[in-house]
């Protein structure tokens, strides 16, 4: 008896610890380098839509570029962000308008980036792989936001295309500054 009660608790523990990991946590708690994320992306299209060598290169070079050209924004994003909590907390209303603005102002370049990118992408396919993606709803046109955003997900390269950040740069949760509060 004594034995299963231990049993018990142990597996009690070991389902709480389980549960609580948050589904498709990255078990290595980094995200992969943008050389990476491109290369997880192009794989993956080339898995759903059957490109050619060349158009694998050519999407490596489009998604690439997309990621070099988005780097920068992020970062500056993020720091917007990051400047937020305080203005709230101190009800520096100018503050916060100033932010939101350049928050606004860089979440359109991102998706001005993605949706280039997509375009480029979109166009070096075939008929038939034009057709396929338009079938499966990856061809794009969203904003940031995992499936729909994040850095090379829908978010960095439009559309749904997977493998991204999270959802966008706020996270599913909305504005990052409103967690953990």
């Amino acid at each position: 008896m004594k034995t299963f009660r231990r049993l018990i608790a142990c597996t009690i523990l070991l389902a709480s610890t389980m549960l609580a990991q948050p589904p498709g946590a990255p078990t290595t708690g980094s995200i992969p380098d943008p050389a990476t994320m491109v290369s997880h992306r192009v794989a993956w299209l080339t898995s759903l839509l059957t490109l050619t060598v060349a158009q694998q290169a050519q999407a490596t070079t489009i998604f690439t570029a997309a990621a070099n050209a988005a780097q920068p924004i992020h970062t500056n994003l993020a720091t917007a962000q990051e400047s937020m909590p305080a203005a709230v907390k101190s009800n520096a209303t100018a503050t916060i308008t100033q932010l939101a603005t350049t928050i606004g102002s860089l979440t359109g370049q991102l998706v001005a980036v993605q949706n280039h990118a997509q375009a480029a992408f979109y166009a070096l396919l075939t008929a038939d792989q034009q057709t396929k993606m338009n079938q499966t709803g990856f061809a794009g046109g969203r904003g940031p936001g995992m499936m729909g955003g994040g850095m090379m997900g829908g978010g960095m390269m439009g559309g749904r295309m997977g493998g991204g950040m999270g959802a966008g740069m706020m996270g599913a949760g909305g504005q990052p500054w409103m967690r953990n509060q």
